[in-house]
């Protein structure tokens, strides 16, 4: 196992940073996980413009698309096959280390490529709603910051109740995104989503499914979980993701998908099969 740290590979006893990285004192710092599929990442492309953006918002100098890519490359020829089939990998670039507190120091970002083996999620999935709500007026509204304490709090909610994701609202009361993903609705045979105004993350996989199928953004009410027909999460190791409950509410058995989600996980393996980099 290798881990990319800063400018090279290291074994996990080397793969270490600073107690004083801006990424651990004060979050500062994005990230960006996508999959690997038999040794092959998947949409790196998108993921690397989207950590380019984030960095962009909290003011941090872009990373090197060219070095990220060679992080990437390197990290996943080193491990592939140690991981086998299917794997998560996370890059993290924060500010570097820098003095106690929020300034920043005049040190270069850090750079990080991580990645394990992972299994595929069950057929279909339960989820909760939390009511700690997304700041859609946020500084880092729609960035995919280190900053994750309240996915953590909401995360491990629904892990006591059995659920593998919460969905949040944003401080209008409207629907916006999981802890980890976004959230899709079919009412009447249309398929809905929060849009970014939200405050929800501009998923890779989202941005996906609103191409390849007929998709549409739409400010949602939190109650349209409570009457949608169908509901389904898409993140980057979820794909397409049915959901089966709803709170208590339950939309269908346990490992059985609506029609219009199973057409259109279908119509997401197919088209990512054909293009790993779309």
């Amino acid at each position: 196992m290798r881990f990319w740290v800063r400018d090279r590979l290291v074994p996990p006893d080397q793969a270490t940073v600073s107690v004083l990285d801006h990424g651990f004192t004060v979050a500062d710092g994005v990230f960006e996980t996508l999959k690997v599929v038999d040794g092959v990442p998947f949409a790196l492309t998108r993921h690397l413009e989207r950590l380019a953006v984030s960095a962009r918002g909290l003011a941090l100098p872009e990373p090197d698309p060219d070095l990220v890519r060679k992080a990437v490359a390197d990290t996943v020829a080193a491990c592939a096959d140690e991981w086998g089939p299917l794997a998560r990998l996370r890059i993290t670039y924060t500010g570097g280390t820098a003095p106690l507190g929020s300034d920043r120091g005049d040190a270069e970002p850090t750079l990080v490529v991580a990645g394990a083996a992972t299994a595929a999620w069950p057929a279909t999935t339960s989820v909760v709603t939390v009511p700690w709500p997304r700041n859609e007026r946020s500084a880092v509204a729609g960035l995919k910051t280190t900053s994750y304490a309240e996915n953590v709090v909401a995360l491990a909610r629904a892990r006591e109740r059995g659920a593998s994701e919460a969905l949040v609202p944003n401080t209008r009361g409207e629907l916006c995104e999981g802890t980890g993903s976004n959230v899709f609705v079919v009412v009447d045979g249309r398929v809905l989503t929060p849009p970014l105004t939200s405050g929800c993350l501009a998923g890779v996989t989202r941005a996906l499914v609103l191409e390849w199928i007929d998709a549409e953004e739409v400010d949602l009410p939190m109650d349209v979980l409570r009457t949608a027909d169908e509901v389904f999460l898409t993140s980057s190791t979820r794909d397409v993701h049915p959901v089966h409950a709803v709170d208590e509410r339950n939309l269908t058995g346990p490992g059985t998908a609506g029609p219009v989600t199973a057409e259109a996980a279908r119509q997401f393996a197919a088209r990512s099969a054909q293009d790993v980099d779309p």
